[in-house]
């Protein structure tokens, strides 16, 4: 087994379509989503900064930045997690997300938490 990593951030995700800000009609699907950032290293890290990457599915791509999340650049001890929730909007009923968050550790290293991709998808689009 190896020992545990110094600088680990497991990101999980879920997400959910938002019929009552969605808009079949102008080609607007709005999906919620929480974000689970857990420090699974040994050392203390703080989120600085986000870069998602949205596509629909005619691959039209969104990339957004910015400081922190929800407001707050959260400092994370080792095994202690932070939890939020956002929206996204595309143009299709069918799209992904991915991206990372730049992290910085109290020993000063900076890191990427890479954030694995997941499913925008409305209920019944996909079988």
């Amino acid at each position: 087994m190896e020992p545990p990593k110094r600088h680990q951030i497991t990101v999980t995700a879920r997400a959910s379509f938002v019929p009552e800000q969605s808009d079949e009609q102008e080609g607007r699907y709005v999906f919620a989503y929480t974000i689970s950032i857990l420090n699974s290293g040994t050392v203390a890290a703080r989120l600085i900064s986000r870069h998602w990457i949205i596509t629909d599915s005619d691959n039209q791509v969104q990339e957004v930045r910015g400081l922190g999340v929800v407001g707050e650049q959260p400092l994370l001890a080792p095994g202690q997690s932070f939890q939020y929730s956002s929206g996204a909007a595309i143009a299709t009923p069918v799209g992904t997300m991915r991206g990372s968050y730049h992290m910085v550790a109290e020993d000063g290293t900076a890191f990427e938490a890479s954030i694995p991709e997941f499913m925008l998808s409305m209920p019944r689009t996909l079988h």
